[in-house]
């Protein structure tokens, strides 16, 4: 609280020494972050040079992941959203099958595998954990390197481990056939010390690159199996399918507007009133002759001054009242050294406002993901983002997931079949998900259960 005194040591004016400032993120700031976060360019090759291969950068301080997954936690609706998307993918688990045939609607005619061993299998908490962890990486990062473990002879695969995308990078083509290696260290912020180098699965045909592997005895030591999304034209490390979004600002958006409606909550003067003090009140609350000298005389003053602007400051002290005194001139019954405690107009409106842009952030990350706000209850009432949260759309978008997930999840069960076929699965053998559909109540039943 500064307090402006006459030269008698009387306050003439008053104004709070709290205040509220924003910062603008500006566009050199904004680069500088984006050029940490931004992925592997094909047209810029940074190496790291680890037991005499080159390995490539995966960002621009090889470090993406890291700030990746950062992001990803600190910004909500992202977060949720992908963490959607991971659970839509899984569905209701997998189960082995052989396709029969197919009905007069073009449906598969699905036969469950006799061997109940593969059913134990594909229900087995490794598979679970293998997919859960595979989808986190790929959502989250655009790529996920999953390590097939054999056994001690080496003729056998025995495991799938999902390596953590905080671990792994991978080396250059090592030849016109596109070979490649895993690279696998705890710390990737220098040249790693300690590491481990696992063959890389061809793109092209993993199966066949497995064989021969196994052909050459090279399987012992295991090998790993990338799982990512093409269509960022990124060979190496592909893009997660909510870069877009990060690029247009929006999950920027998302995070100012909450820290900027934190801030004014936290800071305005919840009591909006202006306070007029007479002169006379501070001749009796803190008389002269009370005092040593003025100096001694404004301290007491600024102290029960900020006292008062305290009691109208922060959530906790909303609503307080206030008391004073005055005194009523007996001669003509007037009131004397009233305090007037006057209602100031509250202009602002930046706080509705921004409210309506941070669910357009939101709306525009979902949309980023392929994902209908209105699924999530994120629909906005009104304007250009409004959508209709009845129950109808929301199966419909719910539906619309579930077809669009396809590619996705038959990425994650390519290592699967992998795993089976060199197990010596038979040929015929499938995987298919289980799904729960929405239904309306003229069914009878509020779910069904339908396979993929």
């Amino acid at each position: 609280m500064d307090i402006l005194y006459n030269n008698e040591g009387v306050p003439l004016m008053m104004h709070s020494d709290i205040a509220f400032y924003d910062t603008k993120l500006d566009k050199q700031t904004a680069d500088e972050r984006r050029r940490v976060l931004f992925p592997y360019d094909d047209t810029r090759h940074d190496f790291i040079e680890v037991a005499g291969l080159r390995v490539l950068s995966w960002g621009k301080d090889n470090l993406f992941p890291w700030h990746a997954a950062e992001t990803v936690r600190n910004t909500t609706v992202l977060n949720t959203g992908l963490r959607f998307l991971r659970n839509l993918t899984m569905g209701q688990g997998i189960f082995a099958c052989k396709v029969k045939g197919y009905n007069d609607k073009g449906d598969e005619i699905l036969q469950p595998v006799e061997d109940s061993s593969y059913q134990r299998f594909v229900g087995s908490r490794m598979v679970r954990r293998y997919m859960e962890k595979t989808l986190r990486d790929f959502l989250k990062v655009g790529i996920s390197a999953v390590q097939f473990v054999p056994n001690a002879a080496g003729n056998k695969i025995i495991g799938l481990n999902a390596i953590n995308s905080l671990y792994f990078r991978f080396t250059e083509p090592l030849d016109a056939m596109g070979s490649q290696n895993c690279v696998v260290s705890g710390s990737w912020d220098l040249s790693p010390s300690s590491y481990s180098i696992l063959p890389l699965l061809s793109d092209y045909s993993p199966e066949n690159h497995a064989e021969l592997l196994r052909f050459m005895g090279k399987m012992k030591g295991g090998f790993v199996y990338p799982v990512r999304d093409s269509w960022s034209n990124d060979d190496i490390y592909g893009e997660p399918i909510w870069w877009p979004a990060y690029v247009a600002g929006w999950v920027d958006i998302a995070h100012m507007v909450p820290q900027f409606l934190k801030k004014a909550y936290k800071n305005q003067t919840t009591w909006k009133w202006h306070v007029q003090i007479p002169y006379s009140f501070w001749d009796k609350k803190f008389p002269l002759t009370a005092f040593k000298d003025a100096n001694l005389r404004r301290q007491a003053i600024d102290k029960y001054m900020s006292s008062i602007e305290k009691n109208l400051l922060g959530a906790e002290n909303a609503e307080k009242p206030i008391f004073t005194n005055y005194a009523v001139n007996e001669m003509n019954g007037r009131i004397e050294e009233e305090w007037k405690i006057l209602p100031l107009s509250n202009k602002y409106s930046a706080g509705q406002e921004n409210l309506v842009t941070s669910a357009a952030a939101n709306s525009e990350i979902l949309f980023s993901l392929m994902v209908n706000p209105n699924v999530l209850g994120a629909g906005m009432p009104g304007g250009s983002y409004a959508g209709n949260q009845g129950g109808s759309n929301i199966r419909e978008a719910f539906l619309v997931n579930i077809a669009n997930s396809w590619i996705d999840r038959q990425n994650i069960l390519d290592p699967l079949q992998l795993y089976m076929q060199l197990n010596g699965a038979p040929d015929d053998l499938q995987l298919r998900f289980r799904n729960t559909i929405l239904t309306t109540l003229d069914t009878g039943a509020g779910t069904s259960h339908q396979l993929s």
